[in-house]
């Protein structure tokens, strides 16, 4: 009695005609009709006949080499069940027959393949490349329906939402919506980083707050994916180029902030620092050279351990970490604001905030007019290409840069509607906090305080000889700077000339301390 092992395959294309009971059947009916034993039957569910890659595939061709001698037929319901690459699977039935001397049997086209009869070689090299050439065509129909989809419509497609979004939506309906509370986490994470908090650290941080993506490289995907500024990425489709195109959905962040981040991306990074509680000034406190300092344990000879910051050039800061941190305590506190100083700022906050709001409303509505006239612009390029006044290429040139222009403004009018009030509400609220600024640092966790340091001296803060120092400092904050530099703690060499410095009372000072004290997680609404 001749003997056959079976080979069942189901894509991942939704083949409702394909199915393994449907295949099951046909060969069974085979089987029985023509007295073949079966051995055994190998199946891969969800696997494309592109490659022979397959997991049971691969085992079939293990059992026929170990029991070659046991099988006479493998089965399979049609051809293209077995492979659509019909040289490579011409190669290997012949590689079947020659060798183990197996013929390939497709029942329900009534083909066994032999090498030997040219009638039978000539109808399975047909079989095979009518597949072959199915493939090809749902290929293409898919890859344009997907390019078409992104590219034209905007629209996302892959299965899994990206974090801080979720699918809403059936078919061409379906959309992805903003999740606010994760939406936050999403800012986070850019913010973070345009303040060089380190991945391993702005990871760390995004998990703490709920942030569920596996991956060391989970937080880089996050900055590098176009959907969080409102876009959709399409591959380039035969005469059609690839590229970033403007998506339906509603961006999480601005086009400007994501700019900055990707360009800053592609520059390599000088120095990874780690985070250490003992050493939290590491990296972001510079020797007078100029050089970052590093800082590391050191034991002493009763085994405890001392911490030091220390500039890789010999003979320059090897200062201890104890001394830099008390002196740092001092020029924080003498930092802190005066009662009056405090009440100086809530007085003028609401008059800031009046004024700033009303710009911003202007502006707003500005933008919307200036919106509504490009819409129609689009909308008269889209009637003369109906009634064929233009031809194809002057109308995608001019939908492409209309289509540019009007995502440029819906990402600002959406940034100019957002209620900005709000930073102004939060700090009014926690303006005595800044009567003891030595508090708030102190209380602080090391991220926060790196954050802080970095924004109130603009990355610019230096130690020499004792003394820390520096050119540039937050204005509203540097009152005392003469008592730092008498007291030997700090010496602020204050540039009159520089426009980028803040003035210490009205909108830009206010603006400024929310901005501080937000970004670095003093204040939480």
């Amino acid at each position: 009695m001749k003997r056959a092992i079976r080979y069942l395959r189901f894509s991942n294309l939704g083949q409702s005609n394909g199915s393994i009971e449907r295949q099951e059947l046909y060969t069974d009916q085979w089987l029985q009709y023509n007295q073949v034993h079966l051995v055994d039957t190998f199946v891969d569910r969800g696997h494309s006949a592109k490659t022979f890659e397959r997991p049971d595939f691969i085992k079939l061709r293990a059992f026929i080499v170990k029991h070659q001698n046991n099988v006479d037929y493998l089965v399979v319901d049609q051809l293209d069940r077995f492979s659509r690459d019909a040289g490579e699977a011409m190669t290997l039935v012949k590689t079947l027959q020659r060798q183990y001397n197996i013929q390939i049997v497709s029942v329900t086209e009534g083909i066994t393949f032999d090498y030997d009869t040219p009638g039978s070689y000539f109808r399975t090299g047909l079989q095979l490349l009518l597949a072959e050439e199915d493939n090809i065509n749902r290929s293409i129909k898919i890859r344009g329906g997907n390019y078409t989809a992104r590219a034209k419509e905007g629209r996302f497609l892959s299965n899994l939402a990206p974090f801080g979004y979720t699918k809403v939506g059936e078919g061409k309906e379906r959309t992805i919506v903003v999740q606010e509370n994760d939406a936050k986490i999403i800012h986070f994470i850019f913010n973070a980083y345009l303040q060089n908090v380190p991945l391993a650290e702005i990871s760390k941080q995004a998990r703490r707050l709920g942030f569920n993506r596996g991956g060391n490289m989970a937080i880089e995907r996050i900055l590098t994916n176009p959907v969080y500024v409102g876009m959709v990425k399409a591959k380039a489709f035969k005469e059609y180029p690839g590229g970033l195109f403007p998506g339906i959905h509603e961006p999480i962040i601005d086009k400007m902030t994501w700019d900055v981040v990707q360009n800053k991306m592609k520059k390599p990074e000088k120095t990874r620092v780690s985070i250490d509680d003992n050493l939290p000034l590491r990296g972001i406190l510079k020797c007078h050279c100029g050089q970052p300092l590093s800082g590391a344990p050191s034991r002493g000879k009763g085994g405890k351990w001392f911490y030091y910051y220390k500039c890789k050039h010999p003979h320059h800061n090897n200062i201890s970490a104890v001394k830099s941190h008390n002196q740092l305590l001092e020029i924080c506190e003498l930092m802190s604001l005066r009662q009056q100083d405090v009440k100086h700022l809530r007085d003028t906050a609401e008059e800031s905030l009046e004024g700033a709001m009303k710009r911003q409303k202007r502006e707003l509505f500005e933008k919307k007019t200036e919106l509504e006239k490009v819409q129609e612009k689009l909308f008269a390029v889209e009637e003369k290409w109906i009634s064929s006044q233009i031809s194809k290429e002057t109308y995608d040139r001019w939908c492409s840069n209309y289509n540019t222009e009007i995502n440029s403004l819906k990402l600002m009018v959406s940034k100019l509607g957002k209620d900005e009030s709000q930073g102004y509400k939060i700090l009014s609220r926690h303006l005595n906090q800044l009567e003891d600024i030595k508090h708030i640092y102190n209380e602080a966790d090391t991220l926060k305080k790196r954050e802080f340091i970095t924004l109130v001296f603009d990355s610019n803060l230096y130690y020499e000889n004792g003394v820390y120092r520096t050119p540039s400092m937050m204005e509203i904050l540097s009152r005392n700077w003469l008592k730092m530099k008498e007291k030997g703690l700090l010496i602020f060499e204050k540039k009159r000339d520089n426009l980028t410095i803040i003035p210490s009372g009205g909108a830009g000072g206010i603006r400024t301390l929310v901005q501080t004290w937000y970004k670095v997680g003093f204040l939480h609404a």
